[in-house]
């Protein structure tokens, strides 16, 4: 069985999108993964079909209503019993690729989009919902950042890219940014490809990259550096903590 995504949203008509092309969309029609979408829309239950209504207490916009995304909800959760439930909302547990290598692993997702100025939080309190967040700021919705999940996870499946190396040495996955890459020509507007590189000393060149590694995410991403320390047990400069 593939690893199988549902999205519930307003605008299916923005899937797959990106997720058609290169690497996914190739994965796509070969049957590895399945998406699939719920338009949320379906389980109103007036005539004008209504969504959203005005926020409690007052204050600008709209707000998702609960009785409808709770329909929808269990719909999603009756299809796919044994995938997570995620919604898309700024409010929710940053996306880091540790949590991405856990829902590649497992049957799927059910992915909820939120719009407006979001969702009734009774819901988040009656529905076993994880809500997941790609970053501090602000999108007009929770489908593009849907998609930079599911563009994550799917990349992750056996059989979907081309070398299993390239998924292992890329950022975030040993806790720390890529090293810098390079390809011909050798030498590109007077700049040079550095001279390890072009060595073919191989442990060397490991040396090399896993020492610009290391500088460039504490330079880059200090944050990164302070937690890939408490995990390996190490300090940023090196030193082992002893306990």
């Amino acid at each position: 069985m593939s690893w199988a995504a549902a999205i519930l949203t307003l605008y299916p008509e923005m899937f797959p999108g990106p997720l058609g092309l290169s690497l996914a969309g190739r994965a796509l029609a070969e049957g590895k993964w399945s998406l699939d979408t719920v338009q949320i829309r379906d389980f109103a239950t007036d005539r004008h079909r209504s969504v959203d209504d005005t926020p409690a207490g007052g204050g600008a916009g709209m707000v998702m209503r609960a009785d409808v995304l709770g329909a929808a909800v269990d719909h999603a959760l009756a299809r796919q019993p044994r995938a997570p439930l995620l919604a898309m909302t700024p409010r929710g547990r940053p996306l880091a690729q540790d949590f991405v290598r856990e829902l590649a692993a497992g049957p799927g997702v059910s992915i909820l989009c939120g719009r407006f100025e979001g969702m009734d939080e009774r819901l988040f309190e009656a529905r076993p919902i994880l809500p997941v967040s790609i970053g501090d700021y602000v999108l007009s919705g929770g489908e593009t950042a849907a998609i930079v999940l599911l563009d994550a996870c799917v990349r992750l499946l056996p059989g979907v890219m081309g070398a299993a190396l390239s998924g292992e040495e890329e950022s975030f996955e040993g806790g720390l940014l890529e090293y810098p890459q390079y390809t011909r020509p050798n030498i590109w507007e007077g700049r040079m490809i550095p001279e390890v590189l072009r060595s073919g000393d191989h442990a060397k060149i490991a040396a090399w990259r896993k020492a610009r590694s290391i500088e460039d995410t504490r330079l880059r991403r200090p944050d990164l550096m302070e937690r890939h320390g408490d995990a390996s047990g190490r300090s940023p400069s090196g030193a082992r903590h002893e306990d």
